[in-house]
């Protein structure tokens, strides 16, 4: 007889009974989810992606998710849900607050928001922490009223019941904080060979073929980790580095700042497909300033990896085409090798004007990754210094 699988459950990691979250959604004719993946919410994505995906819509950013979902309840009168974790819950003040709002449009919908930095609990990461005090706060403010979800199979089907109830008699969002663990899941292998190169190999291409005084930004998520662990392996500091450790899809804005003031050396931003997309105007500043020093470089491998590998557009885009329209030069199009790489870099280094790469790379990490652990301050200060002195 064949040994049972072990699930997240029966290896006692807790977490809700998703089949059940799920079915009794679709019983109160909660119907479409769209929002941005975050790894405290894994369980509840992952089963959307899997048993429902016609039904789950992986958003831009979490703004967009708002609209999509108003639009939907415009459409069918069934109250939608949005997820996201809660850094993200800035993109949705502006529609909650003059879209979704009672006394605007009135949209009742579920915001399903993973709370990160809960009682400061994650203080290597400090880019949680005021995010996780404000929370609930940042809820009441916005006159949304909300629970904290419980891992309790018993409750949550009345939680849930009462929250759609609520969002449909006063016509307005209710919030479902989950704590972590409370929507956990299993993290799978998402590593495939689709192209050969990691983003470990591209960052270090990168690093190779560039000066030594270029300054780097670094998106959110793994591309911050890895260039931080290939600096410690390559016995080099920070002091060239911006490691966007929040503030998701900024890190080439924060880098073409950089570019504008420090004209004498290559600004390089080791952004990524999700990164990217989530704020793609972004792209369009290319247009409007005098910047040959920026180079900006997409890491796609199509996929929000870091909390959990959902699919995003990233392979179902072309960045490079964007990136043309929007005033960069380019080499075209997307490279996928280290020659292609190598060549385009050396390329665009010259070019006269900002530069695009769109380096499509395979999921997955090379090797064993370990967290970031560094004094925030001290490597921004570090930053500072060198840019000034």
């Amino acid at each position: 007889m064949a040994a049972p699988r072990l699930t997240a459950r029966n290896r006692g990691i807790s977490m809700l009974d998703q089949k059940l979250v799920y079915e009794t959604l679709q019983s109160l004719n909660v119907d479409l989810y769209t929002g941005v993946p975050d790894s405290y919410l894994n369980g509840f994505c992952n089963y959307a992606l899997a048993n429902f995906p016609e039904k789950n819509i992986i958003a831009a950013n979490e703004g967009n998710a708002i609209g999509i979902a108003a639009g939907h309840y415009f459409a069918t009168k069934h109250v939608p849900l949005v997820y996201m974790q809660n850094s993200g819950m800035g993109n949705t003040v502006n529609p909650l607050a003059s879209l979704a709002d009672e006394n605007v449009y009135a949209v009742p919908m579920l915001l399903l928001i993973g709370w990160r930095g809960q009682g400061n609990t994650e203080p290597k990461h400090p880019q949680h922490k005021l995010q996780g005090e404000i929370t609930p706060t940042l809820l009441e403010v916005l006159h949304i009223p909300y629970v904290i979800l419980e891992d309790d199979d018993e409750k949550i089907v009345q939680t849930l019941k009462t929250a759609v109830e609520t969002a449909e008699k006063e016509r307005k969002p209710f919030g479902l904080i989950a704590p972590k663990g409370v929507m956990a899941g299993e993290k799978g292998n998402n590593k495939d060979e689709v192209y050969p190169l990691s983003r470990e190999d591209a960052i270090e291409i990168i690093l190779n073929a560039m000066p030594e005084d270029t300054i780097y930004s670094a998106t959110t998520g793994r591309a911050t980790r890895e260039l931080y662990w290939l600096r410690d392996r390559r016995g080099e500091d920070l002091s060239h580095d911006f490691l966007n450790v929040g503030s998701m899809g900024h890190a080439s804005s924060v880098a073409l700042g950089i570019a504008l003031q420090a004209k004498d050396r290559y600004v390089v931003t080791l952004d990524g497909d999700c990164a990217a997309i989530m704020h793609l105007g972004a792209l369009t500043m290319a247009s409007k300033v005098d910047a040959p020093n920026f180079i900006h470089v997409v890491l796609n491998n199509g996929a929000h990896e870091s909390v959990g590998g959902q699919p995003s557009a990233g392979f179902l885009i072309d960045f490079t085409k964007i990136a043309e329209a929007s005033g960069y030069a380019t080499v075209g199009e997307a490279v996928t090798d280290r020659e292609s790489l190598e060549a385009a870099l050396e390329t665009l280094k010259n070019a006269g004007k900002a530069s695009f790469i769109e380096v499509r790379i395979h999921k997955g990490l090379k090797g064993k990754l370990p967290p970031l652990d560094f004094d925030h301050r001290e490597a921004i200060d570090a930053l500072i210094e060198e840019l000034n002195k």
